[in-house]
């Protein structure tokens, strides 16, 4: 299975998806992201199956 995300893709966590990630490297099969408004940030690391695109979120509205 090839990898679905490329280097630079904004791309988001499904258990916390209001952090935007970005994503640094793809290896061994786990992506290494950065968060997007914090890149001092400690690396975070995931399956392929843990993240998905930020554009698939939907936009909270406040009422």
């Amino acid at each position: 299975m090839e990898n679905r995300f490329k280097k630079g893709d904004v791309v988001c966590a499904k258990v916390r998806p209001s952090i935007s990630l970005i994503v640094r490297l793809y290896a061994r099969k786990v992506y290494y992201c950065t968060i997007q408004n914090d890149p001092l940030a400690n690396e975070l690391v995931y399956f392929d199956s843990e993240l998905r695109s930020c554009d698939a979120i939907p936009l909270i509205q406040k009422t």
